[in-house]
């Protein structure tokens, strides 16, 4: 039986895209606030992500893309989602707001309502899986330290994480449930009952061994 040249070349084409598509990072994007942003600096927790990927050998097999910006609530990712995070078709993302819709509403009063935050949540997350998306939920991890329940929003926090976590296991997403560690964490290594100091540099932003304990966290979720 005679083959074409068109054949052959045609079976060629096509091993070479499917070649290509194999061979194709995993696109992971982490979108949040400060936290994250910071994440790709040195140290961070991006960075240190990145920093495992290379020590196994893997550094090819994944793209890690940080999109915070300082001060975000979780209403600003969603008016952000598209130039920022659909607009570069990723194959993972992972969802880490919260602090500011808490905290900035005992600090300024500009916080963001449970109800609508869970609103504003519920509907980031379906429309990145309308797009194929994997979501990743994350909750906030800390405004304050102490182990006695005695940080000013210990009880909107946990109120929020609930939700966090109730969405995530409504639409079926992962869950990184930074809260429930941090707090875990600090009960074996914050004897002192200290404000900050153990995993964040202010209450809220992390300091190089959270930022690695955060690195942990997330590598078990989004490398598999």
């Amino acid at each position: 039986m005679k083959i074409s040249i068109k054949t052959i070349l045609l079976v060629l084409l096509s091993l070479t895209m499917f070649s290509l598509k194999q061979d194709k990072p995993t696109k992971v994007i982490f979108f949040g606030d400060s936290i994250t942003q910071a994440g790709i600096n040195p140290g961070g927790y991006i960075t240190k992500m990145k920093e495992m990927l290379e020590k196994q050998g893997i550094k090819d097999k994944y793209q890690l893309i940080g999109a915070g910006i300082g001060g975000n609530k979780v209403y600003d990712l969603f008016l952000r989602m598209e130039d920022d995070v659909l607009s570069q078709k990723p194959d993972v993302v992972v969802i880490y707001i919260g602090v500011n819709d808490v905290w900035h509403k005992a600090s300024w009063g500009t916080g963001t309502d449970a109800d609508k935050f869970g609103n504003f949540y519920t509907a980031i997350i379906k429309k990145l899986q309308s797009q194929g998306i994997k979501v990743i939920c994350c909750t906030p991890a800390a405004i304050g330290e102490r182990i006695d329940n005695s940080n000013q929003q210990d009880g909107d926090l946990n109120h929020y994480s609930n939700i966090i976590r109730s969405l995530s296991s409504k639409f079926d997403c992962p869950l990184i449930d930074l809260r429930k560690e941090f707090l875990a964490y600090n009960l074996k290594n914050n004897p002192t009952n200290k404000e900050a100091g153990i995993l964040t540099t202010d209450r809220v932003h992390l300091n190089d061994t959270g930022n690695q304990f955060v690195a942990d966290l997330m590598f078990k979720a989004v490398v598999k």
